[in-house]
């Protein structure tokens, strides 16, 4: 597949880093000479130095062959007019941009971008997604990763075996055997920088993160299961009130009437604006590394910080003096590999990384085959993937023992007609079937192939 990226930022780079890997043709256009040196000593990509926007550098960069245009500049008119161009100058199938401001995606002006006047196929909002990821982590707490999978009725956890957790060192098969009525499935394991779907007779060790598909409805039970009975936050403070901040603030009004909410914000003309526009939450001005001002938040008593200032060495540090004073947990937006492990190291329950939210996003669209959603871990080493089987798959119509063709994948559940399938050996996947599975980096193309609307498979 042939693919031009305009932005080599770090959602530029995440997705050419994930493409190149997976053998597609990659062009990346950026005005930054720097940038584009970088990505091209770096990754198997062909860097262009320009606007984006501009016909002639599309042109350079392959825009006439392309099958698709990813538009994840810092400037969502960029991104916008560069799938004007794609579509109208090139041909391009599927434009992807990534638009920040939310006026444009006020449901009144949302025949803007139908094909007749801004043909974007594909519209990315970070904001709005790393906001809902936020959320879900309020949710769940006891969890270091939230993925909602089939319409929320299936839930991927990540769970931490610490010390603590009573299912450490026992093969996956005897879970199974001991909770024979429980929709859970581990799907991947992280051990060190390892990650890997597993076999029956593995075992969990301390220190790996589990990653666990289940019904919603028994997530509390899974959850208590690995030792993590943690209820959801009914007392948190925000710092930072960005875009992310607002929508927080905003959902957490909406849809937990009894929590009390405060939002630390260091723009005072800011800090402001919301409070005009809270209904319920207290906006205090000031510093989340300001000891004074956690202590006026009321952190000792509350159970969670949630950090998502622009600045990720003050989200870990604020985190960290959040439960040094009391506070149960902390949640802060990482976006450099080097804080996501400083993060780990110093404790902060959970993290947000915002790049990986918005490359997984846009890998939903990008992977062929009947792929409805995806969900990158660990940079990309492997993704938690919802796809839905058709007639001509070879999952169809046979067990899942006869199957030769899932090494390096492991399937968690089914979701057929509303209803929650556990994967046995016996189970028998039908054609419209969503299939909820882990695979590793090696193995996303068999599971696109696998999902193939064509016969080309076979």
């Amino acid at each position: 597949m042939k693919v031009v990226i305009c932005g080599a930022g770090q959602v530029g780079f995440g997705i050419a880093e994930q493409l190149a890997a997976e053998k597609n043709d990659v062009s990346v256009i950026d005005k930054s000479p720097q940038l584009i040196q970088s990505i091209s000593d770096k990754l198997e990509v062909r860097g262009f130095v320009g606007n984006g926007a501009h016909p002639d550098v599309l042109s350079r960069a392959g825009g006439a062959d392309a099958d698709m245009l990813i538009a994840v500049t810092l400037h969502d008119e960029v991104n916008m007019v560069a799938c004007q161009v794609a579509h109208s100058l090139f041909n391009v199938p599927t434009k992807i941009a990534r638009i920040r401001a939310q006026s444009y995606r006020e449901p009144h002006w949302s025949d803007l971008f139908s094909r007749e006047h801004m043909p974007i196929d594909v519209i990315i909002s970070p904001e709005v997604e790393v906001g809902e990821t936020v959320l879900r982590r309020l949710a769940l707490p006891g969890a270091v990763e939230t993925v909602a999978m089939a319409d929320g009725a299936i839930i991927v956890a990540g769970l931490l075996c610490d010390e603590n957790c009573p299912v450490v060192d026992t093969p996956l098969r005897q879970l199974t055997e001991l909770f024979p009525d429980l929709k859970a499935v581990i799907i991947g394991v992280k051990r060190g920088e390892r990650l890997f779907a597993p076999r029956s007779s593995d075992a969990l060790l301390v220190g790996d993160i589990a990653y666990v598909a289940t019904e919603r409805g028994q997530v509390s039970r899974t959850l208590g299961i690995f030792g993590k009975e943690e209820v959801p936050a009914n007392r948190v403070i925000i710092a930072g009130g960005g875009n992310i901040g607002i929508y927080v603030a905003r959902a957490i009004e909406e849809r937990l009437p009894h929590a009390t909410l405060k939002l630390i914000e260091a723009d005072r003309a800011r800090a402001v604006s919301i409070a005009d526009d809270l209904k319920r939450g207290i906006v205090l001005h000031g510093s989340a590394l300001d000891e004074g001002i956690l202590e006026e938040a009321g952190i000792g008593e509350s159970e969670t910080l949630v950090a998502i200032t622009n600045d990720e060495k003050a989200n870990v540090l604020a985190c960290v003096m959040a439960r040094s004073l009391g506070c149960a947990r902390g949640l802060a937006l990482v976006n450099s590999p080097s804080y996501v492990t400083l993060a780990e190291t110093l404790g902060i329950d959970a993290h947000v990384n915002p790049k990986a939210v918005t490359v997984s996003k846009i890998l939903q669209h990008v992977r062929r085959g009947r792929i409805r959603s995806v969900h990158a871990l660990e940079s990309g080493k492997g993704e938690i993937i919802e796809a839905e089987a058709l007639e001509t798959s070879p999952l169809v119509g046979k067990p899942l023992r006869d199957v030769t063709l899932l090494g390096g994948m492991r399937i968690g559940a089914i979701f057929r007609k509303d209803k929650v399938i556990l994967p046995r050996g016996e189970t028998v996947i039908q054609a419209r079937d969503r299939v909820i599975l882990f695979a590793e980096r090696e193995s996303v193309r068999r599971v696109e192939q696998l999902f193939r609307v064509s016969l080309e498979f076979f």
